[in-house]
């Protein structure tokens, strides 16, 4: 039974909420015809379509209504326990409406929704406004921060209360951020002001819209519905390479997530912005007004961030790894287009010894797998794509007397399968490539390499989360073939292909078949797992394949015949061994272990304070744990440790400033990149033990 401080602190509530007016009753947007048939046409195409074979039935109609509750209110704060025990009477039936093209039931869901979230709103806006109402920040209380599996209110006074820490949140942490409460208020009442406008400016496209997508996540991630507006305001990958700041993003929840980067693009060069970023805010020139975007829809988002180039668009980001109500930081990026020589490949070399010999090392990085198609199809001899500019890196490096090749494949999203192909070709001999299976169970060997390798010294290449498509297709032969190793965190496991197709109104993006590497084994969901491990300062929760629900599983075919150039195994163990005894003592190395332990220590925090002093207390014990971690770093190195926190913040700063500097210049580093340096140590002891006789009789080169 509740506490008499408990219920009297819900009356309090309650009474100020209700003290507001009424809200305003809004009418029930409708459907049209032609979004019925359009309906019924996804779902002929999804079942003949999809490479994910799923019946329409009473199973995926739950499904269905879970994931669109989920969509409307992911914080289950604005439906109640009772408008949601409603819905479920129709739980096993929405498969017989969708047969027949009947959206109703689907759009009196959203009817209530809107209708809940406008009278919300209008409470809020008219509570910040209301100078008689204070918000305290000495009081011991706190708000649970992850609602996903909380239950809906089931009364009026659960959910005021609710909101009404909601709105301290957002108070405190615009206060802690140097606001007065007066400014504070001010801010968050323009917020709610804003979508207001936009949710009563809505339409019935946008209801389908939000329907048809609850459907079609069902079936995988990457496919989508997209409305006629949708689709003309961004591409397929919802990419702002165009003229914007090349950032590939997507709705999860109310926020606007960074998926990832476009390599050379205005965001990649500017180096603040990093992929689980959740952009809050977006805001015009160097002192526009931010304005809050939680909660608009995706293609809203882009068109506040998209500009002509040379302009600055301003984002409130949400750090990746903060919690939800975590302090937010202000990225200024120049807009612009990417270019190829942006994307283009880069080398460099460095030297490292084993205490008896120096070896020179040879590093190329690319961002990405490119090929301007337009000049190779007018035969301009000249034409970029990275097989060339690879293939003339190699040369180059062949010419400065390399012992060995590291290919940097960090972060590369992928790009032109052909290119993965042509570019695998430089190092095996002829062989298949990649398979790839379509939902009837065919299965495509075309892509081959056809020619003998270009370059057949020892290699390495390097992998982290965010290397993905393309990427991995290059990395899983290289790793099949044995023809040299993989190094560095599992890969992202996007290994399925899609296809956009027009329908009666809007466009499909289908998955339509899936990658398999020449052994057999799946690249989708589980990526390329590295030969050597090494850490990842990406939250593999947060990005990945595996961490979209509904991901296509992975699975196995048959391998094809190939070649393999050496046996790994029988001296990977070796390998392991001496890595593990050198970075057991290299304090950079153990300098990023210790930040992904604060990290994922931060994580697990599941409620936030909302009192003022305890916050402060809590940013200042974050604080010193960093630089706790950064002195162990610094004593390692024989550097001076930070005496304060003030020391501490100032360097950090500094450094900051420097990072950027070092990412505008976007050069390979092989001074300071720990993780490149010690491949670089792990590429000595390879070919130290390559040069053997035993091994290279039982190689194949």
């Amino acid at each position: 039974m509740p506490s008499i401080k408990t219920l009297s602190r819900f009356l309090l509530i309650s009474l100020l909420f209700s003290s507001v007016a009424w809200a305003t009753i809004i009418p029930p947007l409708q459907y049209t015809e032609k979004q019925s048939e359009t309906l019924k046409e996804v779902i002929s195409r999804l079942h003949s379509h999809h490479y994910r074979d799923q019946p329409v039935d009473d199973a995926l109609s739950q499904k269905f209504l879970a994931k669109y509750l989920e969509t409307l209110d992911p914080a289950r704060m604005f439906f109640y326990a009772k408008d949601v025990e409603g819905f479920e009477k129709n739980a096993t039936k929405f498969d017989d409406y969708f047969r027949k093209g009947d959206l109703g039931p689907g759009f009196d869901i959203y009817h209530t929704y809107r209708q809940r979230l406008v009278s919300r709103l209008e409470q809020i806006i008219d509570l910040l406004e209301d100078d008689s109402v204070t918000f305290r920040f000495d009081q011991n209380d706190s708000i649970v921060i992850d609602r996903e599996e909380m239950p809906w209110p089931n009364t009026r006074a659960e959910a005021d209360d609710l909101w009404f820490k909601r709105i301290k949140l957002s108070l405190l942490n615009l206060k802690l951020a140097g606001k007065t409460v007066a400014e504070a208020r001010e801010t968050v009442a323009r917020r709610y002001k804003n979508q207001l406008t936009r949710i009563k400016q809505q339409d019935g496209t946008d209801v389908f819209e939000t329907m048809v997508n609850a459907l079609t996540m069902l079936y995988d991630p990457h496919t989508n519905y997209w409305s006629e507006r949708t689709s003309k305001n961004f591409d397929i990958n919802m990419s702002l390479s165009l003229e914007g700041i090349g950032a590939v993003l997507q709705s999860e929840d109310e926020f606007t997530k960074v998926v990832r980067l476009v390599p050379g693009g205005p965001a990649d060069k500017q180096g603040q912005l990093k992929a689980a970023d959740r952009v809050v805010g977006v805001g015009q020139g160097s002192d526009g007004e931010l304005v809050d975007i939680v909660g608009w829809r995706l293609d809203e988002v882009v068109n506040m961030i998209r500009s002509p180039k040379n302009t600055t668009v301003r984002l409130e980001v949400l750090p990746s790894d903060a919690p939800a109500n975590g302090e937010t930081q202000i990225i200024s990026i120049r807009r612009g287009k990417v270019k190829l020589e942006d994307q283009a490949a880069k080398k460099a070399v460095m030297e490292l010894g084993d205490g008896d010999t120096t070896y020179k090392i040879g590093v190329i990085h690319l961002p990405a797998f490119y090929i301007d198609f337009q000049a190779q199809n007018n035969r301009d001899p000249n034409y970029k794509s990275s097989k060339r500019d690879v293939a003339r890196l190699l040369d180059e490096l062949s010419k400065e007397n390399v012992d060995g090749v590291i290919l940097d494949l960090r972060n590369n999203g992928g790009g032109s399968l052909y290119e993965a192909t042509m570019l695998t070709d430089l190092f095996i001999d002829q062989g298949p490539v990649v398979q790839i299976r379509t939902p009837d169970n065919r299965i495509n060997r075309h892509h081959s390499s056809n020619s003998k390798a270009r370059y057949r010294g020892p290699l390495i290449v390097l992998v982290n989360r965010l290397s993905a498509s393309a990427s991995e297709i290059f990395a899983g032969a290289i790793q099949d073939y044995q023809r040299g190793l993989i190094v560095g965190s599992q890969s992202f496991g996007k290994g399925t292909v899609q296809s956009v197709t027009d329908l009666l109104e809007g466009k499909l993006k289908i998955t339509e078949s899936k990658f398999y590497r020449v052994s057999g084994d799946s690249t989708q969901h589980r990526g390329v797992i590295p030969d050597i491990s090494l850490p990842v300062m990406i939250d593999t929760d947060e990005v990945g394949e595996s961490a979209y629900e509904n991901a296509l599983p992975w699975d196995q075919i048959h391998e094809v015949p190939h070649a393999r150039y050496y046996n790994f195994q029988a001296f990977l163990p070796e390998l392991i061994a001496d890595h593990d005894k050198r970075v057991k003592t290299d304090p950079d190395f153990n300098f990023i272990l210790d930040q992904i332990a604060m990290m994922a220590k931060n994580k697990d925090k599941k409620s936030v304070s909302l009192n003022e002093k305890s916050r402060i207390a809590e940013k200042e014990t974050l604080e010193r744990e960093a630089m706790d971690i950064d002195n162990k770093r610094r004593i390692g190195k024989h550097l001076q440790p930070y005496k304060t926190l003030e020391e501490y913040r100032s360097s950090e700063v500094e450094e900051q400033d420097d990072e950027q500097v070092a990412q505008n210049q976007y050069e390979i580093d092989v001074d300071g990149d720990t993780l490149l340096i010690e491949t670089g140590n792990i590429m000595v002891d390879m070919i130290r033990i390559l040069s053997t006789d035993a091994v290279k009789q039982a190689s194949n080169f």
